[in-house]
Protein backbone atom coordinates (compact mmCIF):
# COMPACT_ATOMS: atom_id res chain seq x y z
CA UNK A 1 0.00 0.00 0.00
CA UNK A 2 1.30 3.44 -0.90
CA UNK A 3 2.34 5.84 1.81
CA UNK A 4 -0.06 8.73 2.47
CA UNK A 5 1.29 11.63 0.39
CA UNK A 6 0.52 13.99 3.32
CA UNK A 7 3.29 12.28 5.29
CA UNK A 8 5.87 13.22 2.66
CA UNK A 9 7.84 16.38 3.31
CA UNK A 10 10.93 18.06 1.86
CA UNK A 11 14.40 17.20 3.09
CA UNK A 12 18.03 17.65 2.19
CA UNK A 13 19.95 14.58 1.01
CA UNK A 14 23.72 14.24 1.48
CA UNK A 15 25.84 11.74 -0.46
CA UNK A 16 29.30 11.05 0.93
CA UNK A 17 31.67 10.15 -1.90
CA UNK A 18 34.24 8.66 0.43
CA UNK A 19 37.87 8.15 -0.50
CA UNK A 20 40.91 6.92 1.34
CA UNK A 21 39.72 3.36 1.87
CA UNK A 22 42.64 1.17 2.95
CA UNK A 23 43.18 -2.37 4.19
CA UNK A 24 42.74 -1.07 7.76
CA UNK A 25 39.05 -1.40 8.66
CA UNK A 26 39.44 0.64 11.85
CA UNK A 27 40.86 3.53 9.86
CA UNK A 28 38.09 3.26 7.27
CA UNK A 29 35.39 3.38 9.96
CA UNK A 30 36.99 6.39 11.63
CA UNK A 31 37.18 8.23 8.31
CA UNK A 32 33.54 7.40 7.50
CA UNK A 33 32.46 8.66 10.93
CA UNK A 34 34.33 11.92 10.42
CA UNK A 35 32.73 12.42 7.01
CA UNK A 36 29.24 11.80 8.40
CA UNK A 37 29.83 14.53 10.99
CA UNK A 38 31.20 16.79 8.27
CA UNK A 39 28.18 16.15 6.05
CA UNK A 40 25.71 17.32 8.69
CA UNK A 41 27.56 20.61 9.11
CA UNK A 42 27.59 22.04 5.58
CA UNK A 43 29.31 25.34 4.89
CA UNK A 44 26.05 26.59 3.42
CA UNK A 45 22.46 25.40 3.34
CA UNK A 46 20.41 23.33 5.74
CA UNK A 47 21.51 20.31 7.69
CA UNK A 48 20.63 17.15 5.72
CA UNK A 49 17.92 14.83 6.98
CA UNK A 50 19.24 11.77 5.16
CA UNK A 51 22.93 10.90 4.75
CA UNK A 52 24.30 8.15 2.49
CA UNK A 53 27.65 6.34 2.38
CA UNK A 54 28.95 4.46 -0.68
CA UNK A 55 29.04 0.76 -1.43
CA UNK A 56 31.64 -1.26 0.47
CA UNK A 57 32.97 1.70 2.46
CA UNK A 58 34.69 -0.25 5.25
CA UNK A 59 36.97 -2.41 3.10
CA UNK A 60 38.61 -2.63 -0.30
CA UNK A 61 36.13 -3.64 -3.01
CA UNK A 62 36.63 -7.09 -4.52
CA UNK A 63 35.41 -10.64 -4.07
CA UNK A 64 38.78 -11.63 -2.63
CA UNK A 65 38.29 -9.10 0.19
CA UNK A 66 34.68 -9.87 1.14
CA UNK A 67 35.35 -12.99 3.28
CA UNK A 68 38.13 -11.28 5.24
CA UNK A 69 36.11 -8.18 6.09
CA UNK A 70 32.67 -9.75 6.56
CA UNK A 71 30.86 -8.96 9.80
CA UNK A 72 27.91 -10.67 11.45
CA UNK A 73 24.96 -8.30 11.83
CA UNK A 74 22.12 -10.60 12.90
CA UNK A 75 19.28 -8.23 12.01
CA UNK A 76 15.82 -9.83 11.95
CA UNK A 77 12.99 -7.97 10.29
CA UNK A 78 10.23 -7.06 12.71
CA UNK A 79 12.42 -7.51 15.80
CA UNK A 80 14.11 -4.78 17.84
CA UNK A 81 17.84 -4.84 17.24
CA UNK A 82 20.19 -4.43 20.20
CA UNK A 83 23.13 -2.41 18.86
CA UNK A 84 24.98 -2.61 22.17
CA UNK A 85 25.28 -6.38 21.79
CA UNK A 86 26.14 -6.32 18.09
CA UNK A 87 29.35 -8.03 17.03
CA UNK A 88 29.65 -5.64 14.07
CA UNK A 89 32.07 -2.73 14.55
CA UNK A 90 30.58 -1.09 11.47
CA UNK A 91 27.04 -1.25 12.84
CA UNK A 92 28.15 0.20 16.18
CA UNK A 93 29.95 3.11 14.50
CA UNK A 94 27.10 3.88 12.11
CA UNK A 95 24.48 3.67 14.86
CA UNK A 96 26.39 6.10 17.05
CA UNK A 97 27.02 8.48 14.16
CA UNK A 98 23.33 8.54 13.21
CA UNK A 99 22.40 9.22 16.84
CA UNK A 100 25.08 11.87 17.37
CA UNK A 101 24.15 13.68 14.17
CA UNK A 102 20.38 13.18 14.45
CA UNK A 103 19.94 11.96 10.86
CA UNK A 104 18.59 9.04 8.91
CA UNK A 105 21.68 7.18 7.76
CA UNK A 106 21.94 4.76 4.85
CA UNK A 107 25.25 3.18 5.81
CA UNK A 108 26.56 2.38 2.36
CA UNK A 109 27.23 -1.34 2.31
CA UNK A 110 29.52 -3.78 4.09
CA UNK A 111 30.36 -7.45 3.52
CA UNK A 112 28.01 -9.32 5.85
CA UNK A 113 28.24 -12.88 7.14
CA UNK A 114 24.64 -14.05 7.34
CA UNK A 115 23.18 -16.30 9.98
CA UNK A 116 23.00 -18.96 7.25
CA UNK A 117 26.77 -18.81 6.75
CA UNK A 118 26.52 -17.07 3.38
CA UNK A 119 28.20 -13.76 2.60
CA UNK A 120 26.14 -10.78 1.46
CA UNK A 121 26.74 -7.22 0.26
CA UNK A 122 24.55 -5.43 2.79
CA UNK A 123 23.35 -1.90 3.43
CA UNK A 124 22.30 -1.03 6.98
CA UNK A 125 19.81 1.79 7.65
CA UNK A 126 19.47 3.80 10.89
CA UNK A 127 16.99 6.32 12.26
CA UNK A 128 18.05 9.52 14.07
CA UNK A 129 17.98 7.67 17.41
CA UNK A 130 20.68 5.35 16.12
CA UNK A 131 18.37 2.37 15.84
CA UNK A 132 19.08 -0.14 13.08
CA UNK A 133 15.68 -0.27 11.37
CA UNK A 134 16.37 -2.12 8.12
CA UNK A 135 18.98 -3.85 6.01
CA UNK A 136 19.19 -4.39 2.27
CA UNK A 137 21.14 -7.32 0.91
CA UNK A 138 22.19 -6.68 -2.68
CA UNK A 139 19.76 -8.72 -4.76
CA UNK A 140 21.52 -8.77 -8.13
CA UNK A 141 25.18 -9.74 -8.00
CA UNK A 142 27.71 -7.99 -10.22
CA UNK A 143 28.75 -10.83 -12.53
CA UNK A 144 29.90 -9.36 -15.83
CA UNK A 145 32.42 -10.09 -18.56
CA UNK A 146 33.11 -7.38 -21.14
CA UNK A 147 35.97 -8.73 -23.31
CA UNK A 148 39.05 -6.54 -23.18
CA UNK A 149 37.45 -4.24 -20.60
CA UNK A 150 36.41 -5.77 -17.29
CA UNK A 151 35.54 -9.14 -15.79
CA UNK A 152 34.10 -9.29 -12.30
CA UNK A 153 32.12 -11.98 -10.49
CA UNK A 154 30.69 -11.12 -7.08
CA UNK A 155 29.06 -14.53 -6.88
CA UNK A 156 32.51 -16.05 -6.36
CA UNK A 157 32.04 -15.25 -2.68
CA UNK A 158 28.67 -13.49 -2.29
CA UNK A 159 25.06 -14.65 -2.26
CA UNK A 160 22.24 -12.45 -3.54
CA UNK A 161 19.59 -11.12 -1.16
CA UNK A 162 15.94 -12.06 -1.52
CA UNK A 163 13.93 -9.07 -0.23
CA UNK A 164 13.01 -5.60 -1.43
CA UNK A 165 13.72 -2.75 0.96
CA UNK A 166 11.39 0.20 1.60
CA UNK A 167 12.02 2.33 4.70
CA UNK A 168 9.46 4.67 6.26
CA UNK A 169 11.39 7.76 7.35
CA UNK A 170 10.32 11.09 8.84
CA UNK A 171 10.17 12.43 5.28
CA UNK A 172 8.36 9.63 3.50
CA UNK A 173 9.09 6.16 2.24
CA UNK A 174 12.50 5.55 0.62
CA UNK A 175 13.55 2.52 -1.39
CA UNK A 176 17.08 1.15 -1.13
CA UNK A 177 19.11 -0.89 -3.63
CA UNK A 178 22.81 -1.48 -4.13
CA UNK A 179 24.75 -0.71 -7.32
CA UNK A 180 23.93 -3.44 -9.88
CA UNK A 181 20.35 -3.49 -8.55
CA UNK A 182 19.77 -0.24 -10.49
CA UNK A 183 19.97 -2.16 -13.79
CA UNK A 184 16.80 -4.03 -12.90
CA UNK A 185 13.90 -1.58 -13.30
CA UNK A 186 11.47 -3.71 -11.33
CA UNK A 187 12.96 -2.56 -8.01
CA UNK A 188 12.28 1.11 -8.70
CA UNK A 189 8.89 0.38 -10.32
CA UNK A 190 7.69 -1.54 -7.29
CA UNK A 191 9.12 1.07 -4.91
CA UNK A 192 7.28 3.89 -6.66
CA UNK A 193 4.00 1.97 -6.61
CA UNK A 194 4.49 1.22 -2.93
CA UNK A 195 4.70 4.94 -2.21
CA UNK A 196 8.45 5.58 -2.23
CA UNK A 197 9.51 9.14 -3.03
CA UNK A 198 13.08 8.13 -3.83
CA UNK A 199 15.29 5.17 -4.70
CA UNK A 200 18.78 5.41 -3.24
CA UNK A 201 21.58 3.12 -4.37
CA UNK A 202 25.03 3.03 -2.78
CA UNK A 203 27.09 1.89 -5.76
CA UNK A 204 30.52 1.52 -7.31
CA UNK A 205 30.42 1.52 -11.10
CA UNK A 206 33.76 1.16 -12.88
CA UNK A 207 35.55 3.12 -15.60
CA UNK A 208 33.99 0.99 -18.34
CA UNK A 209 30.31 1.06 -17.41
CA UNK A 210 30.39 4.34 -15.47
CA UNK A 211 30.78 6.73 -18.42
CA UNK A 212 28.12 4.85 -20.39
CA UNK A 213 25.44 3.94 -17.91
CA UNK A 214 25.83 5.58 -14.47
CA UNK A 215 23.80 8.70 -15.20
CA UNK A 216 21.68 7.06 -17.89
CA UNK A 217 20.32 4.38 -15.55
CA UNK A 218 19.50 6.87 -12.81
CA UNK A 219 17.67 9.14 -15.21
CA UNK A 220 15.79 6.19 -16.71
CA UNK A 221 14.64 4.93 -13.30
CA UNK A 222 13.58 8.47 -12.36
CA UNK A 223 11.66 9.19 -15.57
CA UNK A 224 9.94 5.80 -15.68
CA UNK A 225 8.67 6.12 -12.13
CA UNK A 226 8.55 9.89 -11.56
CA UNK A 227 10.52 9.71 -8.32
CA UNK A 228 13.92 10.93 -7.16
CA UNK A 229 16.81 8.56 -7.84
CA UNK A 230 20.29 8.80 -6.39
CA UNK A 231 23.54 6.82 -6.43
CA UNK A 232 26.42 7.29 -4.00
CA UNK A 233 29.84 6.13 -5.20
CA UNK A 234 33.21 5.77 -3.54
CA UNK A 235 35.85 8.23 -4.70
CA UNK A 236 38.24 6.96 -7.36
CA UNK A 237 41.55 5.47 -6.29
CA UNK A 238 43.77 4.41 -9.18
CA UNK A 239 46.08 2.57 -6.78
CA UNK A 240 43.27 0.25 -5.69
CA UNK A 241 42.37 -3.03 -7.35
CA UNK A 242 38.96 -1.66 -8.43
CA UNK A 243 38.63 1.80 -9.95
CA UNK A 244 35.31 3.45 -9.09
CA UNK A 245 33.66 5.90 -11.47
CA UNK A 246 32.66 8.38 -8.76
CA UNK A 247 30.19 11.05 -9.92
CA UNK A 248 27.69 10.59 -7.06
CA UNK A 249 24.45 11.97 -8.43
CA UNK A 250 20.85 12.94 -7.63
CA UNK A 251 18.16 12.98 -10.34
CA UNK A 252 14.70 14.52 -9.98
CA UNK A 253 11.34 13.04 -11.13
CA UNK A 254 11.61 14.77 -14.52
CA UNK A 255 15.00 13.12 -15.15
CA UNK A 256 17.09 16.24 -14.56
CA UNK A 257 20.42 15.90 -12.77
CA UNK A 258 20.10 18.28 -9.82
CA UNK A 259 23.37 17.47 -8.06
CA UNK A 260 26.58 15.64 -8.95
CA UNK A 261 30.36 15.78 -8.59
CA UNK A 262 33.52 14.46 -10.25
CA UNK A 263 35.59 11.51 -8.96
CA UNK A 264 37.46 12.86 -5.91
CA UNK A 265 36.25 12.64 -2.32
CA UNK A 266 33.33 15.01 -1.90
CA UNK A 267 29.92 15.50 -0.30
CA UNK A 268 26.98 16.08 -2.63
CA UNK A 269 23.82 17.81 -1.41
CA UNK A 270 20.39 17.94 -3.01
CA UNK A 271 16.98 19.14 -1.86
CA UNK A 272 14.25 16.51 -2.22
CA UNK A 273 10.77 17.98 -2.62
CA UNK A 274 7.73 15.65 -2.82
CA UNK A 275 5.79 18.47 -4.48
CA UNK A 276 8.02 17.99 -7.54
CA UNK A 277 6.77 14.41 -7.75
CA UNK A 278 3.15 15.57 -7.60
CA UNK A 279 3.72 18.22 -10.27
CA UNK A 280 5.48 15.77 -12.57
CA UNK A 281 2.75 13.17 -12.24
CA UNK A 282 0.04 15.77 -12.83
CA UNK A 283 1.71 17.05 -16.01
CA UNK A 284 2.65 13.63 -17.40
CA UNK A 285 0.08 11.31 -15.78
CA UNK A 286 1.59 7.92 -16.59
CA UNK A 287 0.74 6.77 -13.05
CA UNK A 288 -2.96 6.83 -13.96
CA UNK A 289 -2.57 5.86 -17.63
CA UNK A 290 -1.01 2.43 -17.17
CA UNK A 291 -3.02 -0.37 -18.76
CA UNK A 292 -3.06 -3.18 -16.23
CA UNK A 293 -5.92 -4.68 -18.24
CA UNK A 294 -3.33 -5.29 -20.97
CA UNK A 295 -0.24 -6.16 -18.91
CA UNK A 296 0.42 -7.07 -15.30
CA UNK A 297 1.43 -4.68 -12.53
CA UNK A 298 4.90 -5.80 -11.39
CA UNK A 299 4.06 -4.52 -7.90
CA UNK A 300 1.18 -6.99 -7.62
CA UNK A 301 2.85 -10.01 -6.09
Amino acid sequence: MATDAKANRPFRLALIQMGGVTADKTSNLAHARDLIHKAVNPQSGEKPGVVVLPECFNSPYGHVHFPKYAESVGFKKGETYDVSNSSSDSVKMLSQAAKDCGVWLIGGSIPEKGEDGNLYNTATIYNPRGELVAIHRKIHLFDIDIPGKITFKESTTLTGGSELTHVDTDYGRIGVGICYDVRFPELAMIAARKGCIAMIYPGAFNLTTGPLHWELLQRARAVDNQIYVSMCSPARDMTAGYHAWGHSTVVDPMGAVIATTEHDEDIVYADIDPQKIAETRAGIPVTTQRRFDVYKDVADF
